[in-house]
């Protein structure tokens, strides 16, 4: 059902995967072809705001904040497990992997590879910032337009 809260948390999340994804972006090593990076990033901002956070907009401020920070952090998780996926298709189209258990350890391994370019100070200010802001205001559209 289509709410104002899942709406203003699609629209937070899609802006702060977009944020995220162009401070990351320089951090990754030269020669990369991002391709569909930033739309793909964009897109699943929009659909973790609107299935994970839309829907549990909270009752008080705590609940708020723990929804924002919770729907950020399955952002992240589902960004670095689908770029993961995305370069191990490339890799495969290669034909460097032996066979599909091999090709599966490889989209951990990438994706853990990428998760590591998250853990710097600027990008986690703005994960947790945009976490708290997003939850407060998905609760404040939750709230004001029933």
């Amino acid at each position: 059902m289509p709410t104002a809260a899942r709406l203003v948390a699609a629209l937070c999340l899609a802006v702060i995967a977009l944020a995220i994804s162009v401070q990351v972006m320089p951090q990754l090593p030269e020669g990369i072809d991002f391709g569909y990076f930033l739309p793909l990033n964009i897109c699943l901002g929009l659909v973790c705001g609107w299935m994970v956070m839309g829907r549990r907009h909270g009752e008080g401020f705590a609940s708020a904040v723990n929804n924002g920070l919770a729907g950020v952090v399955v952002l992240l998780f589902w960004g670095v497990v689908l770029q993961g996926g995305n370069e191990m298709l490339r890799l495969a189209m290669e034909h460097r992997f032996r066979g599909p258990f091999e090709a599966i350890l490889a989209v951990i391994k990438i994706s853990v590879d990428y998760a590591q370019y998250l853990f710097e100070p600027w990008i986690m200010v703005t994960v947790l910032v945009g976490g708290v802001l997003s939850g407060l205001l998905t609760r404040m559209a939750g709230v004001l337009w029933r």
